[in-house]
């Protein structure tokens, strides 16, 4: 395992402290699932905290399959009465973390675009495996395509993004609307170091394996048999690198240099910008995996959130003067 000493310093003070907060606990493969994700919201509340304040914060029960799917609705004062909408799904390997461990991250990205952020609370693994998370994701698109108006969402400009296994869902859910006839319906993809492929045995899942890069390779191998319950390989819709990458909205991708998951990141990007997507690929040196959650002592951070939004803005704002269902002008 190579030194961490090419992280970006506030990116390494960031993970000495995220490792302090797990050492304060139990080790979570001791104690049950509910258990470890208190823990884990615990260890994360430093870095949820703080940041930009909303004008209004709805939590909303969309209905799913007899249940509910809640949604926390982020709306920033500069919103507009009605305009576009990111649907944003955490990570935590579709097994911890939460709307709560990723509330900053998504008030920081409704503050920098004026969009609203619906942050979508997806049942976990291994209790809910593939493709529960997926099925709810895409009932929550539906629902703010079908009933989202009279909470300002404009249905022609929806954007979906994610982190992590996030990221994974957000494209899966992409990949399904298209298969479904509906290419149209999405109109942005904000895809951050995305879990894309079960295999993980890239280059850089030995390059940056482990706790001082925050994310190891067998912890990521473990979220996956968590989510998919065994079977080798993953289908396409769980494992996105095999899937058919054509007609898909405009994507940014968020890239860490220092994540186990780089390697398959730049390969989705470049396997995207081959089927024709158009996509924008920012490549972060010095940055880790969920280097994003710094944001509140990282001016790295600072600078990706920032790009991100930029670039949100540009693509869902070109929607006003584009065709129904067309690529932005």
């Amino acid at each position: 395992m190579q030194s961490p000493d090419n992280l970006d310093p506030d990116i390494r003070r960031f993970i000495e402290s995220v490792q302090a907060g797990w050492a304060r606990h139990p080790p979570l493969a001791s104690v049950g699932m509910a258990q470890a994700r208190a823990i884990a919201e615990r260890v994360r509340a430093p870095w949820a905290a703080g940041g930009p304040v909303m004008a209004q914060v709805d939590d909303i029960a969309v209905p799913h399959g007899g249940g509910t799917v809640r949604v926390r609705l982020h709306t920033p004062a500069s919103a507009a009465a009605t305009g576009p909408v990111l649907a944003y799904l955490h990570g935590g390997g579709w097994t911890l973390f939460s709307i709560v461990t990723h509330d900053r991250l998504m008030r920081e990205y409704a503050d920098r675009t004026g969009f609203r952020v619906a942050g979508i609370d997806y049942s976990l693994s291994p209790e809910a495996r593939f493709p529960c998370a997926l099925d709810e994701t895409a009932a929550v698109i539906d629902w703010l395509r079908d009933q989202g108006e009279w909470l300002g969402i404009a249905p022609g400009r929806i954007a979906v993004g994610g982190d992590s296994a996030g990221a994974n869902l957000a494209l899966s859910a992409a990949i399904d609307r298209r298969d479904a006839g509906e290419a149209g319906l999405i109109k942005a993809l904000l895809l951050n170091y995305g879990a894309y492929d079960d295999r993980c045995d890239r280059p850089s899942h030995h390059r940056y394996d482990g706790a001082p890069y925050m994310l190891g390779s067998d912890e990521m191998r473990g979220f996956w048999r968590n989510y998919l319950g065994g079977g080798d390989p993953a289908p396409a819709r769980a494992a996105p690198i095999r899937a058919a990458l054509g007609a898909l909205p405009p994507s940014f991708l968020c890239v860490a240099e220092c994540d186990v998951l780089r390697d398959e990141n730049l390969d989705m990007a470049r396997r995207l910008e081959e089927a024709g997507t158009r996509v924008q690929c920012a490549v972060h040196p010095g940055a880790s995996h969920s280097f994003l959650e710094a944001i509140s002592t990282s001016a790295l951070a600072e600078r990706a959130v920032d790009q991100a939004a930029r670039w949100l803005r540009q693509t869902l704002e070109g929607h006003l003067s584009s065709p129904a269902g067309g690529a932005p002008a």
